[in-house]
């Protein structure tokens, strides 16, 4: 009797052309600094799969989503007077703004009111450091503000759904306030982007080559990150 074909795990039919992506992990979901050093550095092995226009110094966007830098965080807030609450309790936000200051200041006041719609509160904005000598002419002239915010969780039970819960209700909050920006006539309204917004994870990215988004972000090569 014949046996029937065995089955792999590999199947050619399903390969796709696609953007370089890589991931790194704890086999036991420690966090540690080995894991980013690791991340950034398989991002670094993936510049071959990016590509650039006529500025060979702009890649066409390269970046790492990572766990919440929970004690980094609370450390730079608090120089900026905001007290963090434990890990879980808040949300970051990862927000690229207008450069007009005027239209900066009004997409914070819509995102704010879609936080207080939701039922959550900000508890405050930190200017993401940058460094524009690690991206391309093209991607310095476009380059917008970079911010993140922090968000409190409030009004949501304590239950065994409470992360997935306050998850929901985030993507609530991103997608209101991006349908708020774009309906609100001002000029402006429409160069704000979330990047992520998130009680889990934080993304950094960026126009960049994938060798340079650690050099721009200086929060990527903090040890406490």
């Amino acid at each position: 009797m014949a046996m029937p074909e065995r089955q792999g795990l590999y199947d050619p039919a399903n390969e796709h052309d696609a953007c370089g992506m890589g991931f790194v992990a704890h086999l036991h979901g420690a966090r540690s600094r080995e894991v980013v050093v690791d991340a950034l550095r398989l991002l670094g092995n993936l510049a071959h799969r990016g590509a650039a226009g006529a500025d060979a110094g702009t890649g066409d966007g390269a970046g790492i989503l990572l766990q919440i830098p929970h004690g980094f965080l609370r450390r730079e807030c608090s120089l900026l007077g905001v007290g963090l609450p434990d890990p879980g309790e808040y949300a970051v936000g990862m927000v690229f703004l207008p450069r007009d200051d005027e239209a900066r200041r009004e997409c914070e006041r819509v995102i704010g009111e879609c936080v207080s719609a939701s039922g959550c509160r900000v508890l405050g904005w930190r200017d993401v450091p940058t460094d524009a000598r690690h991206a391309g002419d093209t991607a310095r002239r476009a380059q917008p503000v970079i911010r993140q915010l922090f968000v409190a969780r409030m009004g949501l039970p304590r239950d065994a759904d409470d992360d997935a819960s306050f998850e929901r209700k985030l993507y609530v909050i991103r997608k209101r306030a991006e349908r708020a920006l774009r309906d609100r006539a001002f000029t402006g309204g429409d160069g704000c982007y979330f990047a992520s917004l998130s009680s889990r994870t934080v993304v950094y990215k960026g126009m960049l080559g994938a060798e340079q988004l650690e050099g721009f972000y200086p929060d990527l090569g903090d040890a406490s990150v």
